[in-house]
């Protein structure tokens, strides 16, 4: 079976060219990712100085990660809302809504575990 993205390191190093491109487009074209990665440059490091331990301290830089894994995907989601039509559409729109809904929840995780970590260094 001819695969279109090759197979083993040549798939690998398409799919690395697709993910540079994604984070590409993602700081090229996307506000919120711009503002939610600066967040993350400046409280990965204050991570390293409030954690109490190894777990909490991946815990707080996972907490970053989903961060952007679900800004990435609402993003995406957003694109593609865009692409298929720029008119309203009550199903794009609910779809958009729950991305910003995901963006919203992993935001607040961020804010737990960032707070509770703070809290308790003092």
């Amino acid at each position: 079976m001819n695969k279109p993205n090759g197979t083993g390191l040549t798939r690998i190093f398409k799919a690395a060219v697709c993910t540079y491109k994604g984070f590409g487009s993602a700081l090229r074209h996307e506000a919120a990712f711009r503002q939610e990665l600066l967040l993350a440059v400046l409280l990965c490091p204050l991570a390293f100085y409030i954690a109490e331990s190894r777990n909490q301290l991946l815990l707080l830089i996972l907490s970053l990660l989903l961060l952007l894994l679900t800004e990435l995907i609402n993003s995406a989601l957003e694109a593609l809302a865009d692409a298929i039509s720029l008119e309203h559409n009550e199903l794009l729109g609910r779809a958009k809504d729950m991305g910003s809904a995901a963006v919203f929840i992993a935001m607040t995780c961020v804010t737990l575990v960032y707070g509770d970590a703070l809290y308790h260094s003092l």
